[in-house]
């Protein structure tokens, strides 16, 4: 099979009318990466795949595959193939001939292209349902015909919409398996659209984090996770607790914060900052203890809203005067010895190495 080839998005942008859904949007993808494109509903994830493919016209920008400007090639001649979050199988059609469709339109013959088909379903591990039509396929068998048929192409890239949406948790963690280990075969890039952040970050060698039509962090699921660029991906990662106020004063590389409760907080590495500038910071749920008093600049008190427990870990929601939400993990162990309830006041600390300063928004 081919290899794959660099997947670069310059300045792209896409309007509905006078409706911004992409907004100049630059991205490498280098060839060979799982990139999965995360956000929420409507972040304008799918649009920006559905541009890579060809099934979207680009109101402004360009995107290169390889050293090929593709921005106005039609999608059967850019080198992609998309994977459609119906899976779209012809219903009348067996797993063959469904796979082998795309070759019977390019007018393979009938021998070559079933053979190349089998070649598919063996490599998709469903050679030996061959003969079946969807209706007599479970829903990941479906979609790994879907799978199969994308990749008979010989696509140097593979555009995924939400392609484990439909199936059940278990299916999705073998299905999730199955996806990475086939990527890695082909070497080709597999760009894979999700709002799922627990799929992006078992899946990814990229994660793109998108909001509002634009990016708001593109980086290694490690890089995302321990330093989020905004309060946007912090909050949409999880585990993070973000607090924001303004500057109090400076001091070498150390800023304080007031948050409008009149709680004060350490900001180091803000060197730069002056006297009233808004700051941002993100603190690891993980990262925060319980302690016996709270740490000065590096600590609040608060009150135990609610209790989740999630087996390993127990997780703690607190409300405290001028931070909106925030949250504490705690090892199982830890806090069957010494239980809370809702209602109790709860001194927090942390190191000022677990702060992560954040950057404004892109899209606010």
């Amino acid at each position: 099979m081919s290899k794959g080839a660099d997947i670069e998005l310059i300045h792209v942008t896409k309007r509905y009318g006078a409706a911004l859904a992409v907004d100049a949007v630059s991205l490498k993808i280098p060839a060979g990466t799982y990139c999965c494109l995360l956000g929420p509903s409507g972040c304008g994830k799918t649009t920006t795949l559905r541009m890579i493919a060809g099934h979207e016209s680009i109101s402004e920008g360009d995107v290169r595959l390889g050293p090929t400007v593709v921005t106005d090639l039609p999608p059967a001649k850019r080198g992609t193939a998309m994977m459609f979050q119906s899976y779209a199988l012809f219903p009348h059609l067996d797993s063959v001939d469904n796979v082998a469709f795309s070759l019977k339109m390019k007018g393979v013959d009938k021998l070559t292209r079933r053979a190349k088909a089998m070649e598919m379903l063996k490599l998709v591990q469903l050679d030996h349902l061959a003969e079946r039509r969807p209706a007599q396929l479970s829903g990941g068998q479906q979609q790994r015909v879907a799978l199969a048929r994308a990749l008979i192409t010989d696509p140097q890239a593979l555009l995924l919409d939400e392609p484990l949406s439909a199936l059940d948790p278990f299916l999705k963690i073998k299905v999730r398996q199955e996806l990475k280990k086939l990527q890695l075969q082909l070497g080709i890039s597999f760009i894979h659209v999700t709002h799922s952040q627990e799929e992006a970050m078992a899946l990814s060698d990229l994660v793109v984090v998108m909001n509002g039509g634009r990016i708001e962090q593109a980086a290694t699921p490690r890089e995302v996770f321990n330093r989020p660029a905004t309060a946007f991906v912090a909050r949409f990662m999880g585990d993070h607790n973000v607090i924001a106020g303004r500057v109090s004063q400076v001091a070498g590389d150390t800023a304080m914060f007031e948050v409008p409760g009149g709680a004060s907080f350490h900001a180091p590495g803000a060197a730069g900052l002056e006297p009233g500038a808004p700051v941002e910071i993100a603190v690891r749920t993980d990262r925060v203890r319980l302690a016996d008093s709270v740490v000065p600049g590096c600590g609040l008190t608060g009150l135990v809203q609610n209790i989740e427990y999630h087996g390993q870990k127990v997780q703690i929601a607190l409300a405290a005067p001028g931070v909106d939400e925030f949250s504490v993990q705690v090892p199982e162990t830890a806090f069957f010895e010494a239980p809370l309830s809702v209602g109790d006041a709860v001194p927090l600390a942390w190191t000022s190495q677990d702060v992560h300063i954040l950057q404004p928004s892109p899209s606010a």
